[in-house]
């Protein structure tokens, strides 16, 4: 089985997290369309055109995103039937991520529990479904413990490997950067648009549906929200349908900044070595 590819838009958690999306379209289904909401509009003048940028709202969400560098929250990500939380603790190298992938009745559905202390990684998969049997090596993957990964295979890999560098999940600062309109709709609440084509290093994107897009992809709405330091807590991007790929929501969520606490790594017991299959899995 080559690797998977699907029109969902979760793909890879940047800072090398983990990829959201790896199912071929057709094997699990996992293009759920879902209520998108009411897609913001930019606010107009009175002559009816578009009005400028709200500079300040706009500065404001861009200073959001300066306390995830900082690597020491946590976090959850959704999208089209995907669903990734977790912490990321710069203070000692660490971090957790869990990743569930489809639904219990689709074909295939997918879980991953990653640990990284540096400078060890770890992975334990739950493949599930009738499309699970045809995966290679499936017997020696769904052990039910925790596969130690070597460094030498994941390096630079955003799917199963993990830079300490570049800790936001979602690459939310280059989305904040990517807004095209913005204003202030409360307190620490915003709405506006964005262009996604100026943000396709995004971790919470796939570069290939913003081709899809095309010049929808110039002018995407979006809610934001931040806590009472300012601070990104929710960002909310709504994509419109685009050839096969349904309009679909992406929701990015941070919590508990400078509360985060370091990974716990699995016990020797229930470690084994990753077999070939795994980084197979995920070429």
């Amino acid at each position: 089985m080559t690797r998977w590819e699907t029109p969902m838009t979760v793909r890879r958690l940047s800072a090398g997290l983990v990829a959201v999306a790896i199912f071929t379209p057709g094997v699990a289904a996992c293009t759920t369309t879902g209520d998108a909401g009411p897609t913001p509009t930019p606010s107009v003048t009175t002559s009816g055109s578009a009005a400028a940028v709200d500079t300040e709202a706009k500065q404001a969400l861009l200073d959001s995103t300066r306390e995830i560098s900082n690597g020491n929250f946590r976090f959850s990500m959704s999208g089209a039937g995907s669903v990734a939380e977790g912490q990321v603790h710069q203070p000692s190298q660490s971090a957790e991520i869990r990743l569930r992938l489809g639904e219990p009745t689709d074909d295939l559905a997918i879980s991953l529990d990653l640990v990284h202390a540096k400078p060890d990684s770890w992975v334990k998969l739950d493949l599930k479904g009738q499309a699970a049997t045809s995966v290679p090596g499936v017997d020696r993957l769904n052990l039910g413990k925790y596969h130690h990964l070597d460094q030498n295979r994941i390096r630079g890999d955003r799917t199963l490997g993990f830079d300490f560098d570049q800790v936001d999940p979602a690459g939310s600062k280059a989305l904040t950067e990517a807004v095209t309109d913005v204003r202030r709709t409360g307190d620490g609440a915003y709405t506006g648009t964005l262009d996604l084509s100026k943000a396709a290093d995004a971790g919470s994107l796939d570069p290939n549906l913003i081709t899809t897009l095309g010049a929808e992809a110039n002018s995407v709405p979006f809610t934001a929200s931040t806590d009472a330091q300012g601070r990104l807590t929710e960002l909310v991007i709504r994509l419109p349908e685009a050839g096969h790929a349904a309009g679909q929501e992406i929701k990015v969520t941070y919590s508990d900044y400078g509360n985060a606490t370091e990974a716990t790594k699995p016990s020797a017991d229930q470690v084994v070595e990753a077999p070939p299959e795994l980084y197979n899995l995920f070429d």
